[in-house]
């Protein structure tokens, strides 16, 4: 694997960890001017370890997050209404375009 496979498969699982930190975040303080202070105490912890580049001091802070983000996972997450599961998903569908019934073929055979 060269260096630029591991720094993108990299990049891309800390900007997942970070944005999932941020989401269960939301989920517990809904007030943005509370969730915008912790947003930037997770955004702190992230940045104190940037310049980690050590194999294995890296799982650690990997395996570290996950465990708290676990531990910290809102029991009943926040949905958007309109995404699935939220409260107005498919509610009031339109109505298909389609003929419901075809009279002009009914009569005709």
């Amino acid at each position: 694997m060269s260096a630029t496979q591991f720094s993108t498969v990299h990049r891309s699982y800390v900007m997942s960890l970070y944005r999932r930190m941020l989401k269960n975040e939301l989920d517990w303080v809904v007030r943005r001017d509370i969730w915008r202070g912790r947003a930037q105490m997770i955004r702190a912890e992230f940045e104190r370890n940037r310049d980690v580049h050590e194999p294995r001091a890296l799982a650690q802070i990997f395996k570290k997050a996950e465990a708290q983000l676990a531990e910290k996972l809102h029991p009943d997450p926040y949905i958007p209404p309109s995404m699935p599961g939220g409260t107005k998903w498919e509610r009031n569908i339109p109505p298909t375009i389609a003929p419901i019934y075809d009279h002009l073929s009914a009569g005709h055979h």
